[in-house]
């Protein structure tokens, strides 16, 4: 009988001991989310403005017929990088490019250039 009472006791400490870790963990967790929102709103109260400095660029468009162009209406959102090192893609490919930078990034192309635009990067980046 006091065997059978002292493997229930020990089961039911277990059980308790268990459900205290796991209520410890959870206060850890929150404790945590809220040491980083603290934090954050620390930062945000400091009143200084957020200063990004973005790395010199390091590439340029070919110097080619067009490239004044590109460089008009790619390096509004993204580096040449972005394109000079983009696979060799074909006509139907770079014109799905621009035509996806207008309809998902709201690039503004315009349509009297576009056609040059298409003719420098299938001349100069895309395949023969």
């Amino acid at each position: 009988m006091w065997l059978r009472k002292s493997g229930w006791r020990c089961r039911h400490e277990l059980a308790l001991i268990e459900k205290n870790y796991k209520n410890l963990e959870m206060k850890q967790m929150l404790l945590s989310v809220l040491a980083g929102v603290l934090g954050l709103l620390a930062f945000i109260a400091s009143g200084e403005p957020l200063k990004i400095v973005l790395p010199p660029e390091t590439s340029a468009f070919r110097v080619v017929p067009g490239a004044e162009i590109a460089m008009a209406q790619c390096l509004q959102c993204h580096s040449a990088e972005y394109i000079t090192t983009q696979p060799r893609l074909g006509r139907n490919a770079w014109k799905a490019s621009i035509e996806k930078m207008r309809a998902k990034y709201g690039a503004v192309v315009p349509s009297e250039t576009e056609v040059a635009l298409l003719e420098y990067l299938v001349g100069t980046y895309g395949t023969p």
